[in-house]
């Protein structure tokens, strides 16, 4: 049994912002997006392939890093994936068309797949040893998560508005160098374990989960009935379906299917799906809304988004945490949900002739505490019951079902938009109504996500703290 790391708060800072950077790559383009679509010629449904491309490679993707962080030891494939992320950002900076934009994106989403695992498997072994310590450092590094979301948006209207798109990316760079330059002194190497890659299981979840997405994303310009519609969803199916044939015949699966077993597992995933695929179309389309509709350059956008930051922090930080210990994790989830829902209900008021004040601050407020009180216990049920030797797997799973939920939730919504007037950017009438439909339908998958947590999740304590294994997950 190893001693306790004294540098583990250190090392803590840096698998934070490491979350911190993660999700943020899913935010920072938000802003860029009306100039990115001007020089590279996106369309309006066409380009939200600019979060896409990253979100799929990162969801499809996540599994596989889970399983590579148990082999290869979490400190390596963290260290990697932080290279591929800085080559992935180098492309999409340098990206001349939309394709290379969009190939540029997905380079960086799979880096973001190797990260994210090894980042939580290391925190588990850090902070296996006392549940106190364990749940405060969750706390920290699940409010990196939906506030780098969040801060991305204003970050990427500073520099969108004072240097050029490209830049957004740009900033990954230095900063990538500066985690793999602390790796070594900070992280404690892990051993990995003798094993296989199930490559053929990560093809088939990859693939089954992009043509999915693909499938909704086209299915608004060619019909849901039309054939090609048709045969992608199908094709989807098949892929997916033979993931889990794969799964339950490979000598060494990516996903063993019995660890959906532990209690909470399949409901906490569950809630952070319908979770993602609610609060992603909304700060989406809230963005779409403040520049198209109101006008807001790229800086003066990221700023109205803000105030979610902070609120995002001061909860999840200051509140979340506390309440978890005392209430447990079930009636955080769906009273976070129920608020989300509500929040993101006010938005689908918003006017053409709107005001930040009187049709945003509010709401959007709302709609972050909602985030707030959901996102870190959901995320702790779903690690509560895992073995340490399954902490990467685990972390995979729950990152790929919130990635998925938020591909799939705004492919919906997307396609809901485009059908109430989204796409005519000239009539602001017709672009706000197609805006307020996205809301509504975030609005209606938050509440679903409320009402199914507490139809299905059993018991009220469902948190890492509360069940921790001291003695086995020491590092």
């Amino acid at each position: 049994m190893n001693a306790v790391n004294p540098r583990r708060w250190w090392a803590l800072v840096v698998l934070a912002a490491a979350q911190f950077m993660v999700i943020m790559d899913t935010s920072i383009i938000g802003v860029a997006l009306p100039e990115m679509q001007r020089d590279l010629g996106f369309t309006q449904g066409g380009l939200q392939w600019v979060f896409n491309a990253y979100v799929i490679a990162f969801g499809g993707l996540l599994l596989l890093g889970g399983r590579l962080s148990d082999l290869l030891g979490a400190r390596r494939v963290f260290a990697a994936g932080w290279v591929v992320l800085v080559a992935g950002s180098v492309v999409a900076a340098v990206a001349g068309t939309a394709w290379v934009e969009i190939l540029g994106r997905a380079v960086q989403g799979v880096g973001g797949a190797l990260i994210a695992p090894a980042a939580m498997t290391l925190l588990m072994m850090l902070f296996g040893h006392d549940s106190r310590e364990l749940g405060k450092a969750m706390a920290l590094y699940g409010a990196a998560a939906p506030a780098g979301g969040t801060a991305g948006v204003f970050l990427g209207g500073v520099v969108t508005e004072y240097l050029s798109w490209p830049w957004v990316f740009v900033v990954y760079i230095p900063i990538g160098l500066a985690t793999l330059a602390a790796v070594p002194a900070l992280l404690p190497a892990v051993q990995g374990r003798r094993g296989s890659v199930d490559l053929l299981g990560a093809a088939t979840a990859t693939g089954g989960i992009a043509l999915a997405v693909f499938a909704v994303v086209r299915a608004p310009e060619q019909g849901w009935g039309a054939p090609a519609t048709l045969l992608e969803l199908a094709g989807a199916a098949v892929l997916l379906v033979a993931f889990l044939i794969v799964q339950r015949t490979a000598r060494q699966p990516i996903m063993p299917l019995g660890i959906w077993r532990t209690p909470g597992l399949a409901t906490a995933n569950l809630a952070m799906a319908l979770l993602g695929a609610a609060w992603i179309p909304m700060w989406y389309f809230l963005n779409l809304y403040l520049q198209q509709v109101l006008g807001y350059g790229a800086f003066p956008s990221g700023a109205a988004l803000l105030p979610m930051t902070v609120a995002i922090m001061i909860f999840m930080i200051g509140v979340t945490a506390r309440l978890l210990g005392r209430f447990g994790a079930k009636p955080l989830i769906v009273l976070g949900m129920l608020v989300l829902a509500a929040g993101v209900g006010v938005l689908s008021l918003v006017r053409p002739d709107g005001a930040f004040v009187a049709d945003v601050l509010p709401a959007s407020l709302v709609a972050a505490v909602g985030m707030s009180l959901a996102y870190i216990p959901a995320m702790m049920s779903a690690m509560s019951g895992v073995q340490p030797e399954e902490s990467g797997l685990a972390s995979g799973i729950v990152n790929t079902t919130y990635n998925v939920g938020s591909a799939l939730g705004l492919a919906v919504m997307t396609a809901v938009a485009t059908s109430r007037g989204a796409a005519e950017l000239g009539d602001l009438s017709q672009l706000t109504g197609g805006f307020r439909a996205a809301f509504v339908g975030a609005a209606v998958v938050a509440a679903a996500g409320g009402a199914l947590t507490l139809v299905l999740m059993r018991g009220r304590k469902a948190s890492v703290a509360a069940d921790a294994r001291p003695e086995e997950a020491r590092a």
